[in-house]
């Protein structure tokens, strides 16, 4: 394990060079692509995310949290970006970061638990096998022989894990406490006034003005930096997980998402700048189990929804685009009328970034990848040429 403090005085080679001497065995790369999936754990609100301002029914279905024309970067005069994502337009304008709005797995039935299940395992359904897809997908590309992926965090979470053999790395700190497990820990200690308050503050169930000492978080950015030194090496891996959690927003949402988005910018910069020459092979993707649903609940937040939001950046994407289908939140397109339609499959942008960008056999994909996907083709349009 790399220790954190020397971590922080590294940089670049010289990141690369401990790493070589530690615990972290170099991988025999069959491709110079590189692929790192970033999972934000509790369900992203992607309507708060990219905001679908000139909607005549987001404000409707928003009164309170509702973002206008003036408080987002516009991106087409439609859809327009959270300002606190702002620092990611610069990417936007040179064509290295899309959008897919509506967007999730084939789950409907709003459990984090199964959601995660689900979109982890690759199958149709919760539980429907005990290993990851990309997983499988490395044992399509490489036969598992060499590590070609890695895991940055406490476990290896279940997308990676398989019968190919993973690397992996974690910061050596305790994880920091996000804020759903404190809304979690303030039910509990919701009969004891000294215990409660505080925990009732620290969620920012009632918004407290902590733009001074709103605690840091740099577990996200730390490992940022260091899967792009690590994928960035000639016989690095190739492929990288990250997670980033706390984005279980039911109450409070607009300054705990602010927070989320800032710290989910600096870490997307992070690896842009830590990458290099090889960003222009690159492709990130960020999404979530599920959305949240369309309308506000009556604690300046929202519930599981459905339709959510994939993020992709990367100097291999072609970006400068809002990608795919859009229902519009009219109460007829609304999912049971409460949750955005989701008329995209992540499973379809998947199956694209294996075949076409790190080059997986389509057959195999098909049929041990995504073994119950066939009726969804590959969500084309989001590579270079």
């Amino acid at each position: 394990m790399l220790d954190r403090r020397l971590f922080l005085k590294l940089g670049g080679a010289g990141l690369a060079a401990a790493l070589a001497s530690s615990r972290v065995a170099f991988a025999s790369a069959p491709t110079d692509k590189r692929f790192i999936f970033v999972f934000l754990r509790g369900g992203l609100d992607g309507l708060h995310a990219l905001v679908p301002y000139a909607d005549a029914d987001y404000r409707r279905l928003r009164p309170s949290l509702a973002l206008g024309r003036d408080a987002v970067l516009d991106l087409d005069g439609y859809f327009g970006l959270h300002d606190a994502l702002g620092p990611l337009m610069p990417l936007w304008r040179a064509g290295e970061l899309a959008f897919v709005p509506a967007a999730t797995t084939r789950y409907r039935n709003r459990s984090h638990f199964d959601g995660q299940n689900l979109l982890e395992n690759g199958t149709a359904r919760p539980r429907g096998a005990r290993d990851g897809w990309l997983n499988r997908a490395i044992l399509g590309l490489n036969g598992g022989d060499d590590r070609l992926a890695l895991s940055l965090g406490p476990a290896v979470p279940l997308i990676l894990q398989g019968a190919a053999p993973v690397q992996a790395w974690s910061n050596e700190q305790l994880p920091d406490l996000n804020d759903d497990f404190l809304e979690r820990l303030a039910i509990v200690y919701r009969d004891d006034p000294l215990f409660h308050a505080a925990l009732t503050g620290a969620t920012g169930m009632t918004e407290p003005d902590m733009s001074d000492d709103a605690p840091t978080n740099d577990n996200f950015l730390i490992s940022s930096r260091a899967a792009a030194d690590i994928l960035r090496a000639p016989q690095g891996p190739r492929i990288g997980v990250l997670e980033l959690g706390g984005w279980d927003t039911h109450n409070g949402q607009p300054y705990r998402l602010r927070r989320l988005f800032e710290r989910l910018s600096q870490g997307l910069l992070a690896l842009r700048e830590g990458l290099g020459p090889v960003w222009s092979e690159t492709v990130v993707m960020v999404a979530s189990e599920f959305g949240r649903t369309a309308a506000e609940n009556g604690n300046r937040g929202t519930d599981h929804g459905t339709g959510g939001l994939a993020m992709l950046a990367g100097g291999a994407v072609r970006g400068g685009q809002v990608a795919g289908d859009w229902p519009g939140l009219s109460p007829r397109a609304l999912f049971e009328e409460r949750d955005v339609l989701a008329v995209n499959a992540y499973e379809a942008i998947f199956k694209a970034l294996l075949i076409g960008h790190m080059g997986l056999d389509p057959a195999y994909a098909e049929r041990v990848v995504f073994p119950e996907s066939r009726a969804l083709e590959p969500f084309t349009g989001l590579l270079r040429a």
